[in-house]
């Protein structure tokens, strides 16, 4: 048997295609085949940067399951295989984690590239700590929701969260509740996009803010964590802003 091949997790812009690195374009240029959660979204990507694939599948979490074991066998026969999502880094919150785990089980190199993805951007300029911080991601909608949130209530960790405009107000009466109204909170919009936005207060400012204002767009709410007494220079500290 020749050479394996490589598996390549390509982020990919979540706004801005300015976001897009030169490695990336170079990596999907090269890749003998790009696994797409959306071809169709994938394709007006590939088109801009004047990128050729080889052969593009789509890939998803409807299709994973099908479809890791034939990935697999074409990079162990020698084929490089770059693999990207929607939008941000494939595998977080996105399908990637299944094939990422069934090739490094096989031994085949797995290469992440650095690159966009909203998590970060959020948390950093949330103004809340980010020296340490935990993912969550998207909360289940109704089976297990309540008792993981209890379960945060006093982890002391920055906690950062993915929602859908939908749903934002409902969470953020539950993350009130839970957490209490006075917990610092920051929500992002529309991360490296013309209309970002980041509404910061605690959580009972930014739900009015919220009940108010009709959240549209992409969704990342970063949430304080606990502290058994604020000090006393750090009371007071997060009065609302809109920019």
């Amino acid at each position: 048997m020749g050479a394996k091949g490589i598996l390549y997790i390509v982020p990919t812009p979540v706004g801005n295609l300015e976001d897009m690195s030169c490695r990336a374009v170079r990596v999907l240029r090269e890749a003998d085949l790009i696994l797409a959660e959306d071809t169709r979204t994938t394709a007006v990507l590939l088109q801009h940067f004047d990128i050729r694939a080889g052969q593009l599948l789509s890939h998803h979490k409807f299709n994973e399951h099908q479809t890791v074991s034939l990935i697999r066998d074409r990079i162990l026969a020698g084929a490089s295989v770059a693999l990207v999502s929607d939008a941000g880094t494939p595998g977080i919150s996105d399908p990637g984690f299944l094939l990422t785990r069934t090739c490094a089980a096989e031994g085949i190199e797995v290469q992440t590239l650095p690159g966009a993805t909203a998590c970060i951007p959020a948390l950093v300029s949330s103004g809340l700590p980010c020296d340490r911080f935990c993912f969550e991601g998207f909360l289940p909608v109704k089976k297990g929701r309540a008792s993981l949130l209890a379960s945060l209530a006093e982890e002391p960790r920055t906690m950062v969260f993915y929602e859908s405009p939908r749903r934002l107000v409902k969470t953020l009466e539950q993350f009130a509740e839970t957490f209490g109204p006075g917990r610092p909170c920051s929500v992002a919009r529309e991360i490296s996009k013309v209309h970002e936005e980041h509404v910061r207060g605690t959580l009972a400012e930014v739900l009015s803010h919220f009940q108010t204002v009709e959240p549209k767009g992409e969704i990342v709410v970063v949430v304080g964590g606990f502290v058994s007494e604020a000090p006393r220079e750090h009371r007071n500290k997060y009065k609302p802003q809109d920019d």
